[in-house]
């Protein structure tokens, strides 16, 4: 299972929305939507400054983190950056991966 961050930003109806129904209910929602596709959600927390909200979740795939991500953008009352999370194990891995790349320029 592929872990996910995902960055919220409401906008003022979106604000009113969680006014009206309160964080947990949309912490609700988010714990519901990441087990009806096959995951669950670790941690959604508010925040202040520029982003409103923080949430971890485990998906099975880019394509549920995709379809989130497009689901929560499209309703226009939030919008919501998407970060793959890697683990140390996967960093190591990926050090040990043969790449041929050659920079700019060079």
């Amino acid at each position: 299972m592929s872990r996910y961050m995902f960055i919220a930003r409401y906008d003022s109806a979106g604000v009113k929305g969680v006014v009206s129904k309160g964080g947990s209910a949309r912490a609700a929602v988010i714990e519901k939507l990441a087990a009806d596709l096959g995951g669950r959600m670790e941690s959604f927390d508010f925040a202040f400054g520029e982003d409103d909200v923080y949430t971890l979740v485990e998906l099975p795939d880019n394509k549920a983190a995709a379809a989130v991500a497009l689901a929560v953008n499209s309703t226009g009352l939030a919008h919501v950056r998407t970060v793959v999370l890697m683990s140390p194990e996967e960093v190591d891995a990926a050090t040990r991966q043969d790449v041929s790349y050659t920079p700019p320029g060079q």
